[in-house]
C-alpha cells in the first residue's frame, strides 16, 4: 500500500479528480439531479472516466464507478490502482455497496478511493476500509 501511496503524486491525484469531474458533465441524472463522475487508474497508469447514468425504470441505472469500470476493461485495463469518485458535495460522497463489491473484483483491498467534490479533494480511504472482509476473486481459486 505504501508504494501505491507514493505513486499517487499530486499531479496524478489532479489528472484523477480532472477526469472524474469532468465526467460528471456528462452525467445522466434527471431523476435524482445527483451527478456522480468517477475515474479508475488502471494498472499501465491510463485514467478511464464514466458518469452516473439514471433510468425511468429504478434500478436499471448505473453508477460512475461501473461506468468507469468498464471502459478500463474495454480499453484493455484489468486492475485497479485508484479511484476517484466525485458528487456535487456539500456531503462526502464514497461508492455505494455494489460499486465496492465491483471494485473488489479489480482490486485488492488496498486500493485507494479517493472522495471529491467541485472544491477539491475530500477523503481518501482503502477499499478495506469501506468494505470490510471483502470476498474477492481468490476465493473461489480452486
Amino acid at each position: 500500500m505504501n508504494a501505491l501511496k507514493n505513486a499517487l503524486t499530486p499531479d496524478l491525484v489532479q489528472r484523477l479528480l480532472a477526469a472524474s469531474l469532468g465526467a460528471r458533465q456528462h452525467s445522466h441524472s434527471p431523476y435524482s439531479g445527483y451527478a456522480v463522475g468517477a475515474a479508475v487508474l488502471d494498472e499501465q497508469g491510463r485514467i478511464h472516466a464514466g458518469c452516473n447514468i439514471e433510468n425511468a425504470a429504478y434500478p436499471q441505472g448505473w453508477c460512475a464507478e461501473a461506468s468507469a469500470l468498464t471502459a478500463m476493461i474495454m480499453a484493455g485495463g484489468r486492475r485497479v490502482s485508484a479511484v476517484l469518485v466525485s458528487g456535487p458535495g456539500p456531503d462526502i460522497i464514497t461508492p455505494c455497496g455494489g460499486c465496492r463489491q465491483k471494485l473488489r473484483e479489480f482490486a485488492d483491498p488496498e486500493l485507494i478511493i479517493i472522495a471529491a467534490d467541485p472544491g477539491g479533494i475530500r477523503q481518501q480511504w482503502t477499499l478495506e476500509q469501506l468494505l470490510p472482509f471483502s470476498f474477492g476473486p481468490e476465493h473461489l481459486k480452486l
